[in-house]
């Protein structure tokens, strides 16, 4: 009796103590591996059984829900730990992804395997006491019950809690960082014996969660093949609105390397609320994104930026551009060049990268979750990948000098070539655009102006163009806007145009606008939210520049006539006419003079004490941090 007792301990049921779950299911044969866990103790003494006393019959009935709990805990850690799913046989892996989808098959989930693991490390110290009460009672020569119940107490405490778990886990499908929560909450208990077995079982949780990070933050992939990780793709908050997999897959399909890299960057992923543990803050969290986010764009930098377009350069020998006049002064202009052996290990060195996965490796190997010593790793991980990136953006990339362009193109610090544009299309901006030839009309005076003004030096000016929204595609003054395909790609160009066009105006050229180029990693920093502002400044300053220019125009040509019929009469010896003549356009003079006034110092107020005053604010910050978010956040205080 006592060896099929020890037997039932170990979840073996047999004549004298029997599982009645098994005889209702199928008539004695042991239960399936899909089955679930049983949320009724089903270990029962057989009812047949007649020479053993009520003491001993309550003692053994006590004894037996251990093995119980240990059959549960044994079936669900094997479950768990099951790898049969991927490579079922007759079933390929795309039948077998989209039955998961689907529902029809259980999902798996590593987190479940990584507590299986740690309920495998309780359950083999069971085992071996066990083992150990067998030895002893072969050892007496009078065996007795209390020797099997003296050597299992303490397993009382610990076994029926740990079913409760994981009958909870696997009733409501608990995964992920739910999974983590739930430990963390458990962790929190009055008994040090069933606190260290909880905390084991975080422990191993965490050690998949270290994974993600390092796989996140060291390498910029997205190890999460389940939707466990509190980071997620947008594809996949996509589908969960209804788009399918093939739609996102077209979507995809369509875009560029660099279109794909910013798509990542401003719209590929994000935190998953639902899969971020309670104990980790989400400032936290947002700094796990960007690092990770900032380790993908440095260890997969475009070929454009890459490898440098020594063709474009030989084509153009130096003094050769000015006889080719517009077009050959703008359109071949490049950039600052980049190094031709340029990789992901430069932007990225491997000394900082294997730091960064030294500080999640103690993370890892400590044996307790310390909340700030887990959040100091992160900022400093984070710190590392935006010092990295603001080396590229600033150092490389040359962030000063388009800065620098958007200044002068954008907000007129190039006076001179808008006062040229300006008086070379006066004239035809003195008549209603025409929505066939706007734009085209346009690009005369764009071109004459740059001609007179823009110096061959100016390696920005190719990536200007000059368009007007509400008259259909922009004309441009080099290749097309890159940035413009990117922001097409998520689907934002169009509600800027919109914007644009939609705004009401008096005067058909109030929509002149201009576009700015931007290449490989400037998007980072130059989103189309930004550029949009930009925009939206530069049509407000052309519009004060125009009012300006024709208010003096206006006192010209009135001078003009003035000074005509002051000759013509003096020639008629007549003195009277004129001065009436002034006095009756005396307060009209005014007028124009009180506006000349205005716009006057409203313009010099914009240019002076608000943008070369922020400007030089800017470059301040820009010289001081080392960080890409701080040189963001500057930024957008800046305009």
């Amino acid at each position: 009796m006592l060896h099929e007792l020890l037997l039932a301990l170990l979840g073996y049921t047999g004549d004298l103590i029997v599982d009645e779950r098994e005889q209702l299911h199928s008539l004695g044969a042991p239960l399936s591996l899909d089955a679930p866990v049983s949320d009724e103790r089903s270990f029962r003494l057989a009812p047949d059984i007649s020479f053993i006393e009520t003491s001993d019959r309550d003692l053994i009935e006590r004894l037996i829900t251990l093995g119980f709990y240990y059959r549960e805990l044994d079936r669900f850690a094997t479950k768990s730990r099951n790898l049969s799913w991927i490579r079922s046989p007759g079933v390929s892996p795309l039948e077998r992804i989209s039955e998961l989808q689907k529902g029809k098959a259980e999902k798996p989930s590593v987190y479940h395997r990584a507590i299986a693991n740690g309920i495998v490390e309780i359950l083999s110290i069971y085992r071996s006491a066990v083992l150990q009460i067998e030895q002893k009672l072969l050892a007496e020569t009078l065996p007795i019950l209390a020797t099997v119940t003296q050597g299992l107490n303490k397993f009382f405490i610990l076994l029926p809690p740990l079913y409760e778990l994981v009958l909870e886990i696997e009733r409501n499908d608990i995964r992920g960082g739910q999974l983590l929560n739930l430990l963390h909450k458990r962790c929190h208990c009055g008994v040090p014996e069933l606190q260290t077995c909880i905390q084991r079982l975080l422990w191993h949780g965490h050690q998949v969660m270290y994974n993600q990070l390092a796989s996140w933050m060291v390498y910029g992939i997205l190890q999460d093949h389940h939707g466990e990780f509190f980071i997620r793709r947008q594809e996949e908050r996509s589908l969960e609105h209804g788009s399918s997999q093939t739609d996102v897959t077209k979507k995809m399909a369509h875009l560029s390397t660099d279109d794909i890299s910013l798509t990542d960057w401003h719209l590929g992923f994000h935190i998953y609320l639902d899969m971020l543990p309670e104990y980790i803050h989400m400032r936290v969290a947002e700094s796990v994104l960007f690092a990770g986010k900032a380790v993908r764009v440095l260890r997969n930098p475009s070929t454009a930026f890459r490898f440098q377009d020594s063709i474009s350069h030989q084509q153009m020998p130096k003094g050769s551009q000015k006889a080719q006049g517009f077009t050959g002064r703008f359109l071949f202009q490049k950039g600052p060049l980049v190094d031709s052996k340029l990789t992901g290990d430069d932007l990225l060195p491997q000394s900082e990268a294997d730091k960064i996965e030294a500080m999640l490796r103690d993370l890892k190997e400590s044996s307790e979750f310390h909340k700030r010593s887990f959040e100091c790793a992160v900022d400093s991980i984070r710190a590392i990948a935006a010092s990295h990136l603001w080396q590229l953006v600033v150092v490389r990339a040359d962030l000063n000098g388009h800065l620098k362009a958007l200044k002068d193109y954008f907000l007129l610090a190039k006076g001179d070539f808008f006062q040229c544009f300006l008086e070379e299309s006066r004239q035809l901006m003195r008549l209603p655009p025409r929505q066939s030839t706007a734009e085209a009309d346009l690009m005369v005076p764009f071109q004459l102006a740059a001609i007179k003004t823009i110096s061959e030096e100016d390696k920005y000016f190719s990536r200007v163009s000059l368009r007007m929204p509400s008259f259909g595609l922009s004309v441009k003054s080099s290749q097309l806007d890159i940035s413009r395909g990117k922001a097409n790609a998520g689907g934002n160009s169009g509600a800027m145009s919109v914007n644009t066009s939609s705004e009401a105006s008096r005067d058909g050229w109030d929509g002149i606008s201009l576009d700015y180029s931007v290449d490989w990693p400037l998007g980072l920093f130059f989103t189309q939210e930004v550029l949009s502002k930009y925009q939206k400044v530069f049509q407000y300053l052309l519009r004060l520049k125009r009012t300006q220019m024709e208010l003096d125009k206006s006192w010209a040509s009135v001078m003009h006539q003035d000074h005509r019929g002051f000759v013509k009469h003096k020639s008629d010896n007549t003195n009277s006419t004129p001065r009436r003549h002034r006095q009756h356009f005396k307060p009209m003079w005014r007028v124009r003079e009180h506006m000349a006034f205005l716009i006057r110092n409203l313009q010099f107020y914009i240019q002076v004490d608000v943008i070369e005053s922020q400007w030089n604010v800017l470059q301040g910050r820009i010289q001081d941090s080392h960080d890409f978010t701080e040189l963001v956040g500057f930024h957008q205080d800046h305009s």
